[in-house]
């Protein structure tokens, strides 16, 4: 069944932009902004919190299950709240980065995930960015685009971040997990923005998307 709104789908490595020019995209068309990586990142800092063994996919998966998780939309951008919280400073820290690649690889988790995501079509038109959003949570789109950049640039974004990340190793786990891998979709325009600004990158996807919903192509 294909979605009633509009959804654009921006998957891609880590550290090839997509957060920043998902944000400018949404801006730039009205439509609502959800980052996946933040629900996932959630997950994470809870069980770091409830002292889960995030080695653990069996207790992480139940926690999945048990915790009071609710979605709402502040400013265009939809949040995952939980317990009525949104933890937005605490899924930054580098223990919950570390954290959240070893809980999004359950497939528990990511059947929840999915299903919640799927949710945020109640608040409207879409810009979703992640690692499976056009293979997994959103196939049936036709907006899709995979971002991505040379590793070298990736963690030279990471540094000025101030964040020092094994960009390799997560890459190699995104890529091999056995459930939802990060991969091109079907369809999916790939963009290799190394060198590129923000706005170039985010001037290509509309330009794109501008030719496709001009055509009436907008599922």
């Amino acid at each position: 069944m294909k979605p009633t709104n509009i959804v654009v789908a921006i998957d891609g490595t880590s550290a090839s932009g997509k957060s920043t020019n998902a944000r400018m995209v949404a801006q730039a068309l009205g439509f609502i902004y959800v980052d996946t990586g933040a629900m996932y990142r959630a997950l994470a800092w809870h069980c770091l919190q409830k002292k889960i063994n995030i080695h653990d996919p069996k207790a992480v998966a139940s926690m999945c299950r048990r915790w009071k998780t609710t979605l709402d939309c502040v400013d265009q951008k939809v949040r995952l709240l939980v317990d009525g919280y949104y933890p937005e400073k605490e899924i930054r820290t580098v223990a919950v980065t570390e954290a959240t690649s070893l809980v999004a690889a359950i497939p528990q988790v990511r059947k929840w995930m999915k299903e919640k995501q799927r949710e945020c079509l109640r608040f409207g038109n879409l810009v979703m960015e992640g690692r499976d959003i056009g293979t997994n949570v959103f196939p049936e789109t036709n907006h899709k685009f995979y971002l991505d950049a040379t590793l070298h640039e990736r963690s030279q974004r990471r540094a000025a971040e101030g964040v020092l990340e094994n960009l390799a190793a997560r890459d190699q786990r995104d890529s091999q997990r056995a459930d939802a891998p990060l991969m091109i979709a079907l369809g999916a325009v790939v963009i290799n923005n190394s060198g590129l600004t923000p706005e170039q990158t985010s001037g290509m996807i509309l330009e794109k998307l501008k030719g496709r919903m001009g055509n009436g192509s907008t599922s």
